[in-house]
């Protein structure tokens, strides 16, 4: 079951669950020496990483298919919950089908590697199309906001993330150190370490605040802190997982680390415009999926375009 991945790649995936042992054990450390303090919502947080890191491993020692539709699956649930949240016409809910009818298209041109379909098939194809099928219904009121909302929700959530899909199948000769799992797993864990990082890094000194207005939390020594913290993590990681040499690894760690948060304040925007805290509660401590994964809609196509103009 795990043949077709490299040696790196398993090592990572077995060094994710030593971390996650480390941070579960001080989650219950922490609890023991102060009963006082109220240290469930970490807890939960830990446990609910516990999930997503033996999904995405089993995902990923299954097969190369049963990853690419576990990766269309996530791009399902995050599009699901942003039109639970967005204002919609009586009139859209006809050409709701069409929308999610795109993710499979999409998610299939990544797992023949047709390039050219991939990265024009929602940015043009899906963009032609989704007007003309709300105008054939004969409703215009409210037209520019709906057509506009739809398409931008398939940017965030379908044609982003399937560039991790795109990722995940390139060729294993170009990176033999890792493959395109390596490139995934290189990506998926300095995004989410990121997060982390610029959330410490802000509590421990933060005080200037970078757009308080949209995320009161984010300051500029979170900001910094985090981007660095991760440009060295990308280059402690990039012989381990990727063809990229030194300075290429620390190009990859800034993008990786500025475009995380670029994107993160984004969807707090979002969320902000339509005055809710999570997008979804599927992922107790987390919010829903859209609220993990709105760092990742960002990095993924600016890490896989970076990494496909220089070897691809």
């Amino acid at each position: 079951m795990l043949d077709h991945l490299q040696p790196n790649v398993i090592g990572a995936l077995a060094g994710i669950f030593g971390l996650l042992i480390i941070a579960t054990s001080i989650g219950h450390a922490l609890k023991l020496k102060n009963n006082k303090g109220d240290y469930s919502e970490l807890l939960s947080r830990i446990y609910s990483w516990w999930a997503m890191a033996a999904i995405f491993t089993l995902a990923f020692m299954v097969s190369r298919n049963v990853s690419l539709a576990f990766f269309g699956l996530i791009s399902f649930l995050a599009l699901k919950e942003y039109l639970s949240l967005i204002p919609t016409r009586r009139a859209d809910h006809r050409v709701l089908f069409w929308v999610y009818l795109v993710i499979p298209f999409q998610y299939y041109w990544a797992g023949i590697e047709w390039f050219g379909m991939f990265i024009i098939f929602i940015p043009v194809y899906v963009f032609l199309f989704l007007p003309m099928r709300m105008i054939i219904i004969g409703e215009t009121d409210g037209f520019i906001r709906a057509v506009g909302t739809l398409h931008w929700g398939l940017m965030i959530t379908v044609f982003s993330l399937s560039h991790l899909a795109y990722l995940l199948v390139l060729p294993t000769e170009v990176n033999p150190a890792g493959g395109g799992a390596g490139l995934v797993l290189f990506l998926v864990v300095l995004t989410q370490l990121n997060d982390v990082f610029q959330y410490v890094w802000g509590k421990l000194f933060g005080k200037h605040k970078v757009i308080p207005k949209v995320s009161p939390n984010k300051t500029w020594e979170g900001f910094i802190g985090g981007v660095l913290t991760t440009t060295l993590l990308a280059v402690l990681l990039h012989t381990w997982l990727t063809p990229l040499n030194l300075l290429e690894a620390v190009l990859a760690g800034l993008l990786i680390g500025i475009g995380g948060f670029i994107g993160d304040v984004t969807i707090s925007a979002f969320k902000r415009d339509l005055k809710v805290k999570d997008t979804g509660s599927l992922l107790p401590g987390h919010g829903g999926i859209l609220d993990r994964v709105d760092s990742l809609t960002y990095t993924a196509p600016l890490f896989f375009h970076f990494i496909y103009y220089l070897y691809y």
